[in-house]
């Protein structure tokens, strides 16, 4: 049986071989500042897909992998508007790998299929556009194969801890519970093509960006020609 991301690549390879989006993927550990990096890319002229908006897009109340989590984790994982808890699943889940692994199993092939239907919506309004796909747990779930080239926004650890505690409200334990369910972040520096640094000022991770920004459009011509 095909697995979510066998189906995702299999869509990926369908696309015309002509004309294909370069596609970037962006990822980083939590809290490094990867939506920052993303806005600076896409002022620049990249288009933009998320993979955190499209994990709450197909949970909203309703829709099928809502009605999976809800089946599986009972009701308490609602607030009263009937949408999902976000915080409390997630400190459901970050404690215990079985039931993260259960809950990515019922959301990941739903985005998977989002995020090919909006590849091949810009396909179609611009082949040659470059879109980046900002994809947190992207070595986590081993999804580099549909990308051209992998970024990795980076910050040390200890930067990450500071600003999810601050950035969330939650404990210094928690915090780092939060970090251990991902791949440590200087391992993640190994495997990408790219890195911005975003631990200092705003106008050096803009700098970098910049840079990284016409590496990828050579890249993106050269393919053309």
């Amino acid at each position: 049986m095909a697995t979510g991301r066998d189906e995702r690549n299999r869509g990926i390879e369908s696309l015309p071989q002509k004309g294909v989006p370069f596609l970037l993927g962006v990822t980083g550990g939590v809290a490094t500042g990867k939506t920052v990096v993303a806005e600076m890319f896409e002022g620049l002229g990249a288009r933009t897909i998320d993979f955190d908006v499209l994990s709450r897009l197909v949970v909203e109340p309703g829709k099928h992998a809502w009605k999976e989590i809800v089946d599986h984790f009972g009701e308490d994982v609602l607030l009263e508007d009937k949408t999902l808890d976000r915080r409390k699943l997630a400190e459901i889940v970050f404690q215990d790998e079985e039931k993260r692994k259960k809950l990515e199993s019922l959301i990941h092939p739903k985005v998977g299929e989002e995020f090919l239907r909006r590849v091949a919506e810009y396909a179609s309004e611009d082949p040659n556009a470059i879109v980046q796909a900002v994809v947190p747990l992207l070595f986590e779930v081993n999804m580099q194969s549909p990308f051209d080239k992998v970024l990795l926004v980076y910050a040390p650890e200890e930067t990450q801890i500071n600003r999810l505690m601050k950035r969330d409200g939650i404990s210094r334990d928690m915090a780092v519970i939060v970090l251990s369910s991902q791949w440590p972040i200087e391992k993640k520096r190994d495997h990408a093509d790219f890195i911005v640094d975003n631990s200092a000022s705003l106008d050096h991770t803009r700098q970098q960006v910049g840079e990284i920004w016409e590496k990828l459009r050579g890249l993106q011509q050269e393919r053309i020609s």
